[in-house]
């Protein structure tokens, strides 16, 4: 008797949930069939989602996601939906709520990883830079590689890899040298005083216009700026063409060259950094004139010199001269 009535239980409980089972085999296929066609829906949706993100970028990483996102998102509805006619509403309820406490503890866990995910989805819809621009991020001037949802990695001029977190990119200033129509090269200029400062612009105009880099549609600028220490100082501006940008430095260094050649021919002086000693408290005096007037206070009133010098022995024995006058 104690065993009979467990298995009675039980059976009881396995008969009800077969005529349930009966009773609700129209919902199950009706769920099943809602499954399968959201499975259809979705594979057409990541399709759709993925051709249409192409034409707003070509990022390949950022139309995978987006389509993936979006086939999930046809797939989870078809299921809460297949839930529903299951008349299984409090387990729909009991996932979202679920879901919305696991993706807020993620959330936390991960929020630099989000944080650079969504900075990289963002700099993929805007472009502010491509594969293969030269771009000065950071201080980091470098030719970037390659772009990535999470990372952005550089190449610097001097060799090494650079991988930049998407979110440091993202709020860094962003400086990109390939984009636009050209770019300007300047050269701070110093002459002489004693030079001839309109030949010496004439000279540096022609020295530059003789570069085959030079863009031809801009003109060259030159333009005296300062008086310096030991030179008028100036500025020399000339842009070079688009094509030519990843070659800026040796177009500058042949500016430098040919500048210097055209200075040199004709006579036109760079100076050194000279410092001029003033000895006058008014200014204009030099140690010559001073010395001069030093020597006339010594001068006696019958105009001869009252100078007298004895010697004497200090506390080490070595002599020293005492003048008086």
């Amino acid at each position: 008797m104690e065993l009979q009535q467990p298995i009675e239980l039980v059976q009881s409980r396995v008969e009800g949930w077969v005529e349930a089972l009966i009773q609700n085999l129209p919902n199950l296929a009706v769920a099943i069939l809602l499954l399968v066609a959201g499975w259809f829906v979705a594979k057409l949706v990541r399709k759709g989602v993925r051709r249409g993100v192409g034409h707003y970028t070509d990022n390949q990483d950022l139309t995978r996601l987006a389509g993936t996102l979006a086939g999930i998102g046809v797939i989870l509805t078809a299921g809460f939906v297949a839930l529903g006619v299951l008349h299984l509403e409090k387990t729909v309820t009991t996932l979202l709520a679920g879901a919305g406490v696991i993706g807020l503890a993620l959330g936390f866990a991960f929020q630099d990883t989000a944080a650079n995910l969504i900075s990289g989805i963002a700099m993929a819809l805007r472009k502010p830079f491509d594969e293969g621009d030269l771009v000065d991020i950071g201080g980091d001037l470098a030719v970037v590689e390659r772009i990535d949802l999470r990372t952005t990695v550089l190449r610097r001029l001097d060799g090494p890899m650079v991988m930049i977190p998407n979110k440091t990119v993202f709020q860094n200033r962003i400086v990109n040298y390939s984009e636009g129509d050209g770019r300007r090269v300047e050269l701070d200029i110093g002459v002489s005083y004693a030079d001839d400062l309109e030949r010496a612009r004439e000279i540096a105009l022609e020295s530059v216009d003789a570069l085959e880099c030079v863009d031809r549609d801009r003109p060259i600028e030159f333009y005296w700026k300062e008086f310096g220490g030991s030179s008028i100082n100036g500025v020399l501006r000339f842009w070079i063409e688009r094509q030519a940008m990843p070659h800026f430095l040796e177009a500058r260094s042949k500016a430098v060259m040919g500048l210097k050649n055209a200075f040199d021919e004709a006579d036109i002086t760079i100076p050194f950094p000279i410092r001029t000693l003033d000895f006058g408290i008014e200014g204009g005096r030099t140690l010559a004139q001073m010395m001069e007037g030093v020597a006339g206070l010594r001068m006696g009133s019958d105009g001869t010199a009252d100078t007298r010098a004895t010697n004497a022995s200090t506390s080490n024995g070595q002599p020293t001269t005492e003048a008086r006058t």
